[in-house]
Parts: structure tokens; sequence; C-alpha cells
């Protein structure tokens, strides 16, 4: 999780609280995913807790298999305002019927092993010798 302040934070602290690395930090403004909050008299970038609270949601969709692609499509909606919410509702409401088909499949391939799991141990537990007993 990351962790919001109230103050303009560098992209070092940035990359710390998220877990990310500079680099890739800068790749995602590069695409278009994410954009500074401003920069510092000097030209360094500055981060608010917007951006923070933003980067947070962009690696849920990341985590949930949101290509980069729809995330930079969901980004460019999201900055053109509340003229785009229909279509960021209908983006990801659409991520959500892929994601509960993705999970309804991953259920089944845990289901199969959970077979073959107990397959194995009933094999192991035939080919066990008893416990207690020896032989002579």
């Amino acid at each position: 999780m990351v962790v919001v302040t109230s103050n303009a934070i560098t992209i070092g602290e940035f990359a710390l609280r998220s877990g990310l690395s500079t680099h890739t930090i800068r790749y995602y403004e590069r695409v278009g995913v994410l954009k500074p909050g401003g920069r510092a008299a000097n030209g360094h970038r500055r981060y608010h807790d917007s951006d923070v609270l933003w980067l947070e949601f962009v690696l849920r969709l990341k985590h949930i298999g949101m290509p980069l692609a729809e995330i930079k499509r969901y980004a460019d909606l999201r900055a053109q305002g509340d003229t785009t919410l229909q279509a960021r509702y209908t983006m990801l409401k659409l991520h959500r019927v892929r994601l509960a088909a993705k999970m309804t499949e991953l259920s089944e391939c845990a289901d199969v092993l959970d077979d073959k799991l107990r397959t194995y141990r009933k094999m192991l537990a035939k080919a066990q010798p008893p416990t207690g007993k020896t032989r002579k």
C-alpha cells in the first residue's frame, strides 16, 4: 500500500513509498499513465497525494491483469474529466467481467490440482508401511 502525505514529495520518495523504481515511475510518465504533480524550482518532479492515490489504483489495475495500454487509455479518459465518466465506467465494468472469468478459470485449475493432490495422498498412504509395526 502506498503511504499518502500532505506535502509534495520527490520522485525518490515516491519510489520508496510505492515500491517501484524511479525508472519505472519515469516509464509510466513517458507512456502517459502517470503525470508528475509539478516541478520544483530546480526542475525536479514533485508528487502530491492525488498522484500517490492514482498510482496505487494503477498498480491495482495492473495487478488484476489490465494491460498497460488499457490503463493508459483509462488515464487519458480520466485526464479529460467528468465528461468521460461513462466511458471509464464501461472500461472498468468490462475488465471486471474479464477478471471474473479469469477467477473462475483459476478456481477450476485449483480444483484439478486438489484432485491430483488427493490422488497422490492416497497413493502415498498405500506406499507407506503402517506406523508402529516393525518387520522381523
